[in-house]
């Protein structure tokens, strides 16, 4: 029901409807006397009332500093947390915004650069709600993405609407989103990031082949860099355009005459003597690295530069830089550096996928929730109680810092503590020789330039063994540093300085992992220079030798690399040589978390995010190993959830204290990407796991009741492995599919032709064949020429290939055409057409329980056919149906969801590393109980087997139907006479079926 005050304000409205639709009544007296009110009554604190720090303000109004045509910013920007939700841009009721495109584009624009959903455009007469998720044009018409519109007239019937979709209520539980979703229209959406994305990729290419073009001496790495700082300052000087820090339009009017990059470059050399800034480094100077010598001399056709400039500006452009967030364009430039110009003999330009990108399915970005949980929870902790001057102190690191993302979080993290901190006494530190804080219009405070750069000098610092990585690291923090700026050159005269910082002390490009000590023992001249630029080595001691002889980083946080172990082969003896958690295996990751923890002083906190297959695969013994040494803080597992875009990478957080081992640490087994705080999901959803427990073989992390029901499991049982006497053994792996499994008309053909064939050709089972109890049904065969086969059978013919063409001519004929990819195999035979060596081909003719490599559940079936089974299954010989049922019970199934890897979709890993630890209860065949439990299982086991034969065969519902239910009923009979042999209580049975 509508309130008093909507009620009044639509009354007062429409008694004066003419007086405030005509041009005198303005747009401040409309946000003050309508719009205002309006949003108070949907629970916003529109004036600040609660006296919130401008970092925490709900409702911010942004002053309508004109640049060019456009205003700076958006009338309001409401937010929760700090975090925008959505914008809002005011007009005066004498405009009509139904019809009025310029006005929609200036909103969608806003709401779009800003990656925001929806964005509202009202004059209280009318209410208009964009999907910002369109890119917006120019030529669009006022209802292009619009998704709402009202009159005031409408504002009564429809304020329950409303209040549900933009109060600040309903977007703190989760209204705002759900509606968002439910206006989903995935055709004709480009989202900014992807949007710009696209823009710069263009550029670069179009840069890239005329400047090689007309600059042929130029190399691949010039090329590259040239390229590279050509973007990156257009666009620094575009964004300080629109954040009213540039004359607005300066680069647009270079478009205007000739030899225009020699004109933008005389604008660069003002960005020098303004900025200070790597950006901008053309003069040698005192305490500084060498200068650019190499952009100054370049050419640069000016259609290029035209492209590139018009498209950067109103109406061209739909991007309003002054509110593109810093971790947007963060992520644009992540994958922006995924991709390198490399130049042909003819010395053209192309622009190429790195490898190790390649091989990596793409970049990564963080999203910004996990770049923000990660700060929160590792400098949290070093600020928490702390006077000013130890926070000063504090020295934070990212050693892989790629675009900068974990360096803007920290950097936010650490502006917003020292705001919030200085506003307990404002004016004190707004005075004296060197003030923190300024009053911007409006009356708020802010940081001054000065303390800004401070803050980012003293605390933050990053390395990344790209040098491109490293520009734009240093370019992102830059912009950050003039964010919000709106009285920048008072400042300047003040302090007759240059504005920025230079970061090259703290940003510094190198290969984090490898010390120069690689060079001893080799000989440097005979290291070509693409090959040391590639190793990159970086020297921690001598690079920041006053931090780590002061006792190392308070902080170390990142997303190490997903470069896999292929990939590593020149580093992997250094590795051996120099790091504990080595393994011939391991992934880079591995080796970043050990450097990480090195780099720290004593009580450090190290948090980053990283894949999860080290706490079970074999590769991460060495590294559990080590950090069950450390103090665990905290282990945030999201299992196959999909955080990284278009990726599963299994990620889980992992953060330490650099201290002696406590007792406990914090757990989460994240279920789904559905919350609205990351922090407080973990709060409620974590559990503590004794660090004690963690066991070299694999880390289980659950909670103690659990943890204590799997070790009275494990006590009441022996291994599989030794229960079967070692006899399980994994699927037959061909290295050739394409060759050696047919399909059942190609084995029909073999035997036609030859009927010598079907002795070598096998029944072959896939995977997928495999269900619960279920009987074999057989699609493919498995053409089966073990190795050793051929000499022995031949009896060492001289000619093998001519024996095997004599005597089996149509399996000869069938493989001949793959003879060259066959003799490529590194797992083959003595000859190309052999299968590798396997000492237990028999065991596949015998009976046996046959197992699927990848499945949600317990999904065992028995076998006495002789089928074989390929690389994604593994057997085990044995005809004895009580270990069957012990297999496919909930309790041994929960015991393995507890140990082996997961993966997308709910599935786990039921591969013999993880089935062989499952603990088999032994019978005592003297004890009449056991032997009778024993018995039990087996007749119900035998049943559920015939059972499902039934089915199989069954072709009539109602009887499919019923089959089913006994299957089910037998299934949990099953499970009752497991619980009973294992001894479980109903507490614990709860535990085993999840319940818990």
């Amino acid at each position: 029901m509508p309130t008093q005050q909507i009620q009044s304000l639509v009354e007062r409205f429409t008694s004066h409807f003419e007086t405030y639709q005509q041009s005198t009544y303005n747009e401040t007296q409309t946000r003050r006397e309508f719009i205002d009110p309006f949003f108070i009554a949907l629970g916003w604190d529109v004036a600040n009332e609660q006296g919130y720090a401008q970092a925490y303000k709900d409702v911010l109004h942004e002053d309508a500093l004109k640049i060019g045509r456009a205003t700076k910013a958006p009338d309001y920007s409401f937010r929760i947390g700090g975090l925008r939700k959505f914008f809002l841009e005011a007009k005066k009721p004498a405009i009509l915004i139904k019809n009025n495109a310029e006005a929609a584009f200036q909103v969608r624009r806003y709401g779009w650069s800003a990656k925001l959903p929806l964005s509202i455009l009202t004059n209280f007469a009318e209410f208009s709600v964009y999907d910002c998720r369109f890119k917006p044009a120019k030529t669009d018409k006022a209802a292009t993405a619009r998704i709402f519109y009202l009159k005031y007239t409408d504002y009564l019937e429809k304020w329950e609407e409303l209040v549900g979709i933009f109060s600040r209520e309903a977007i703190l539980k989760g209204a705002f989103d759900k509606y968002i979703d439910s206006k989903t229209h995935k055709k004709g959406t480009a989202e900014v990031d992807t949007a710009f994305l696209t823009e710069i990729e263009r550029w670069r290419d179009m840069l890239a082949r005329n400047i090689a073009l007309r600059n042929p001496v130029l190399s691949s790495r010039q090329l590259n860099f040239a390229v590279q700082q050509t973007i990156d300052r257009i666009i620094f000087l575009r964004i300080c355009e629109d954040r009213g820090i540039e004359d607005y339009g300066r680069l647009l009017g270079l478009q205007n005459g000739p030899k225009i990059y020699t004109r933008l470059f005389q604008h660069f050399q003002e960005a020098d003597e303004r900025y200070n800034s790597g950006l901008f480094h053309f003069k040698a100077e005192k305490g500084r690295d060498d200068p650019d010598t190499l952009t100054p001399s370049l050419v640069i056709d000016d259609k290029i530069l035209k492209d590139i400039l018009k498209n950067l500006y109103y109406p061209d452009s739909p991007y309003e830089f002054s509110v593109l967030p810093a971790d947007i364009l963060g992520q644009v430039y992540e994958q922006f550096l995924g991709q390198v110009i490399r130049l042909t003999p003819a010395h053209r330009a192309v622009v190429e996928q790195k490898t190790e990108v390649k091989k990596a399915g793409g970049v990564y970005y963080t999203p910004t929730y996990i770049v923000d949980y990660i700060v929160k929870q590792t400098i949290g902790p070093l600020v928490h109680n702390q006077k000013l001057n130890k926070i000063s102190h504090l020295k934070i690191l990212d050693p892989a810092c790629g675009s900068g993302s974990f360096l803007l979080g920290a950097y936010q993290f650490l502006l917003d503590w020292h705001n919030e901190h200085y506003q307990k006494n404002p004016v004190k530190w707004a005075s004296g020789k060197n003030p923190r804080l300024y009053q911007i219009s409006g009356g708020a405070w802010q940081l001054t330039l000065n303390e800004r750069k401070r803050i980012l000098l003293n605390n933050l610092y990053g390395v990344d063994i790209d040098p491109q990585a490293v520009e734009v690291t240093k370019l992102s923090l830059l912009l950050k540093v003039l964010e919000n700026e709106q009285n920048l050159f008072p400042q300047l005269t003040l302090w007759k300085e240059r504005v920025l910082p230079d970061l090259d002390n703290n940003i510094k490009c190198g290969n984090s992992l490898i010390s120069n000590d690689f060079y001893q023992g080799q000989q440097l001249g005979l290291l070509d220079e693409e090959t040391l630029y590639r190793i990159n080595a970086f020297d921690w001691e001598t690079e920041f030798a006053p931090i780590l002889k002061a006792g190392g980083f308070d902080a170390v946080i990142g997303n190490p690399p997903y470069v896999r172990q292929e990939l590593l082969s020149d580093w992997k003896s250094y590795f051996q040589q120099h790091y504990h958690t080595y393994h011939g295996v391991a992934d880079l990751y591995v080796y970043f978390i050990e450097k990480g923890l090195s780099l720290l002083r004593d009580n450090g906190r190290f948090s980053i995010i990283v894949a999860n297959k080290w706490m079970r695969a074999h590769y991460g013994k060495p590294l559990r190993q080590y950090l069950k040494q450390q103090q665990l803080t905290e282990i945030s597992d999201f299992g196959d959830l999909p955080v990284f875009q278009k990726a599963t990478t299994y990620p889980c957080i992992l953060g330490i204290q650099k201290s002696t081992a406590q007792t406990t640490f914090q757990v989460t087994q994240i279920k789904t990407l559905d919350f609205s705080d990351l922090k407080t999901y973990t709060t409620e959803q974590s559990y503590a796991v004794e660090q004690s427990a963690l066991e070299e073989k694999g880390w289980v992390l659950v909670d103690n009741k659990t943890q204590a029901l799997l070790d009275k499991l494990h006590q009441m049982g022996v291994p599989l492995n030794q229960y079967v006497n070692r006899k399980l053994f994994y699927g037959i792996k061909t290295g050739l599919n394409e060759a050696f499994v047919i399909d059942a008309q190609t084995r029909d053909k073999l035997i036609a032709e030859d009927q010598k064939s079907e002795e070598l050709i096998k029944p072959f089972l896939q995977g997928r064949d495999i269900k619960r109890y279920q009987p074999l049904f057989v699609q493919r065969y498995l053409i089966c020429i073990p190795k050793g086969w051929t000499n022995l059978h031949s009896k060492a013919s001289k000619n093998a290939w001519a024996w095997l063409v004599q005597h089996y001519p149509s399996i000869a004929a069938h493989l001949k055409p793959y003879s060259e990819r066959a003799q490529k195999r590194y797992d083959k035979g003595e000859y190309w057409w052999e299968l590798r060596a396997c000492d237990y081909y028999e065991a596949f003719e015998k009976p046996k329980i046959i197992i699927p490599a990848i499945v949600q559940k317990a999904s065992y079936t028995f076998d006495e056919q002789g089928f074989y089974s390929n690389d994604k299954t593994s057997i085990i010989k044995t005809d004895d149906l009580y270990l069957l049922g012990l297999l496919n019970s909930q309790v041994l199934d929960f015991v393995l969801h507890s140990i082996a890897s997961t993966k997308q979709g709910g599935y786990f890993e039921y591969k013999p590393m993880y089935v062989q630890q499952l603990p088999i209860r032994t019978i005592d065949f003297d004890n009449p109980s056991d032997k009778a439990n024993h018995d039990k299982i087996v007749q119900l086991v035998e049943q559920i087997l015939s059972l499902n034969k039934q089915l199989a065969a069954e072709n009539e519902p109602q009887t499919k139907t019923l089959l089913k239910r006994r299957i089910d009923a037998t299934d949990k009979q099953i499970d009752e006479w497991v619980y009973q042999l294992y001894g479980l209580t109903a507490a614990e049975i709860e535990i085993a079926n999840g319940c818990e």
